[in-house]
């Protein structure tokens, strides 16, 4: 019995080490990119999946028991939560961006392919 004890926490603890080298990395991307948009996808995504490693983690550290029932409807509160509103936040950034043609260029589909709108001469970004 002791042995699965051992790979069950050994189980947990890569988890855990994983779920804070995604923080790191997510740390990392919100501090190094420059545009708002950029910044906050970095921290959706790493928060999404670093928490979820941790929580798992910490599931397997405890066992089965109610106390893994409540932390896994934690992950899927986050894993509902998180997407939605930084989805929210992006579209008032892009609706309320005063220069957008600063940091994107907006496209229009046309027979598949995306091309610049009408009236909008290419440029490099």
């Amino acid at each position: 019995m002791a042995v699965l004890e051992w790979i069950r926490f050994l189980a947990g603890a890569a988890l855990l080490v994983m779920g804070l080298g995604i923080f790191v990395i997510e740390m990392i991307g919100v501090f190094r990119f420059r545009y708002v948009l950029n910044r906050m996808h970095a921290a959706a995504m790493g928060d999404t999946l670093g928490i979820g490693c941790c929580m798992l983690g910490l599931i397997a550290i405890c066992g089965w028991n109610f106390t893994s029932l409540k932390l896994f409807l934690v992950i899927l509160f986050l894993w509902l939560s998180s997407p939605t509103s930084s989805h929210l936040i992006a579209r008032l950034e892009v609706t309320t961006d005063e220069e957008p043609e600063k940091h994107y260029r907006r496209m229009v589909m046309r027979d598949g392919h995306a091309v610049e709108p009408e009236g909008e001469k290419p440029r490099n970004l």
